[in-house]
């Protein structure tokens, strides 16, 4: 009974707390606080602010907390040790921004809490994943009947394109993997370019296709699939391709590859987490050209499209495939119109979609154009800025990806980290052709002109610095 007791009275505070409203009110005013400081203020948090992150190490408390002082300590000591991506000069592993409209239909779905699994437990996110399916296909040019998952990113995307594949792969060859699983299943050929993404090589993994199995196609100097290099195809074959190479953001040649792996039959998904968002763009669909006769397709809207984290989507034409990779049964769920559980590997999951939708409909076609179009005129703009100043630029700019060496790697590797000390920007380290690079990853809405002007001053500074050293020590 004693423990009834204090459960009613957290129950009752729970209560009072919903009903007068003041502690949503203080984090808003909290968040205000944020937004009205984070185009300003350092890309990486300062050594203080780390530092006194130690606040948050202490034992797991006895008894309840008050959420007044949970929101302060969060605000005080969280805040400064965030790293401010809703800002313009984050230039680190591809991660977006977020487009101030989806921020503010995210406050409002968050206090929906929408378990998106079945459209008994959410219509309104059932009725948005359709909606969104259907503007996907018609703003990246896919077959209308193509079908769409709302997962947590690329990563969890590639895995359910891949999976979908294996499914369909084995069931051409009469062998049921769900029911008799890998154990002396049919052959199931697995071809990649040298460049593949990490996440793709998850994947594979995940799946029991194992890394050693992976016949490998050899790539050009900017990182895209040589064609005429690729092993012959044939209908037990899985093709991997990538649209944006995370490093030099090159696009392998799709349409070639898509059209001798149709000839035979064999499946093709394309690795599009940042760049599947060229086909929105006029001026750069011409790297997506084909895309639309692969089988599959992943991609976040968490980076490009810069809607918040996370957001990925599995794009397949074959829904059978896709479905029976990732279907699951109990004598407890209500099938309706539209289950999202079925095109993804989770059951309970958020309801994405509905920043998702808010983004596409903010920006309608145009929007994401000129998103995707600026997005790629501020990488330009740094690869010639810093070009003029002596860096060396050692990719072609197609998309939003510029890789930046400094002479011999210790240079480099001297000048990224006093570029990350200055905290003006932040971007990250990455090695291309044997050489260590600087890679600047230009991913969010609300880069402008003078925020790259900054960033290569900033750039130069740090070259300066590594030039002469005693000027770090003063």
């Amino acid at each position: 009974m004693a423990n009834l007791t204090k459960i009613g009275k957290i129950q009752d505070a729970m209560f009072q707390e919903i009903q007068d409203h003041q502690i949503f009110k203080s984090a808003q005013s909290y968040a205000f606080q944020y937004l009205n400081e984070v185009f300003d203020r350092n890309v990486y948090p300062t050594e203080e602010a780390l530092n006194k992150l130690s606040h948050f190490e202490e034992e797991m408390p006895d008894s309840s907390g008050n959420v007044q002082e949970i929101l302060d300590s969060l605000h005080h000591y969280g805040s400064p040790a965030t790293l401010p991506t809703l800002g313009g000069r984050y230039f680190g592993f591809v991660t977006g921004s977020s487009i101030p409209a989806t921020l503010a239909v995210k406050g409002l779905s968050d206090f929906w809490d929408q378990n998106s699994a079945m459209e008994v437990l959410s219509p309104i996110s059932a009725k948005l994943e359709t909606v969104v399916e259907s503007w996907l296909c018609e703003l990246l040019g896919l077959p209308s009947h193509t079908v769409a998952g709302f997962v947590s990113g690329s990563s969890m995307a590639i895995y359910c394109g891949l999976a979908a594949a294996r499914w369909r792969l084995f069931q051409k060859n009469n062998w049921d993997v769900n029911e008799q699983g890998m154990n002396g299943a049919p052959k199931v050929r697995v071809v990649t370019g040298k460049h593949t993404h990490s996440t793709v090589l998850k994947a594979i993994q995940l799946l029991g296709f194992g890394k050693a199995n992976i016949e490998w196609a050899e790539v050009d100097e900017q990182g895209r699939i040589i064609p005429e290099s690729m092993p012959a195809l044939d209908r037990n074959t899985l093709v991997i391709l990538q649209a944006g190479n995370v490093n030099s953001g090159s696009f392998d040649p799709i349409e070639a590859i898509c059209q001798k792996a149709n000839e035979v039959g064999a499946w093709v998904h394309i690795d599009g987490a940042f760049g599947l968002w060229a086909a929105a763009a006029t001026q750069f669909q011409y790297l997506t050209k084909g895309m639309e006769l692969a089988q599959s397709w992943s991609a976040d809207g968490h980076k490009t499209l810069n809607t918040p984290y996370d957001c990925g989507i599995i794009l397949c034409q074959d829904k059978e495939a896709l479905v029976s990779a990732l279907h699951m049964s109990g004598a407890y769920i209500v099938e309706g119109k539209r289950d999202g559980m079925y095109y993804t590997p989770e059951m309970s999951r958020r309801s994405r979609v509905i920043e998702l939708w808010a983004v596409l409909k903010y920006l309608g076609k145009s929007g994401v154009d000129e998103l995707v179009t600026n997005l790629h005129e501020r990488a330009v703009q740094f690869a010639q800025n810093l070009g003029d100043q002596g860096f060396e630029v050692l990719n072609d700019v197609v998309f939003n990806q510029v890789l930046i060496a400094c002479g011999e790697d210790s240079m480099t590797e001297k000048v990224l980290k006093n570029l990350q000390e200055l905290r003006v920007c932040w971007c990250g380290g990455s090695q291309w052709h044997g050489r260590k690079v600087i890679r600047i990853s230009v991913c969010s809405w609300a880069t402008t002109p003078e925020d790259v002007d900054l960033c290569v001053t900033s750039f130069v500074k740090a070259r300066e610095l590594a030039s002469t050293p005693q000027l770090a020590e003063i």
